[in-house]
């Protein structure tokens, strides 16, 4: 079952809060208790909601990028 975007940017936001906080445990709407071990554990898991979020809206990154370089002449 997919997360609606609200659903998603609402649990990015209480994700976000607890990381500027300090604390180490979130709990989401069910009552589920979710405790992670560090930062980087938490940045990973905003940066995974990120990406949903961006796929949702269709604005997903870009996959390929495209260098056009010249001497300046």
């Amino acid at each position: 079952m997919a997360l609606t975007i609200d659903q998603l940017t609402a649990a990015r936001d209480a994700l976000l809060d607890a990381r500027a906080s300090g604390v180490r445990e979130v709990r989401d709407q069910n009552g589920e208790s979710i405790t992670y071990k560090g930062d980087r554990e938490m940045a990973n898991a905003l940066a995974a909601l990120d990406r949903e979020i961006a796929q949702a809206t269709g604005r997903a990154a870009p996959t390929t990028l495209r260098f056009r370089t010249s001497k300046g002449t």
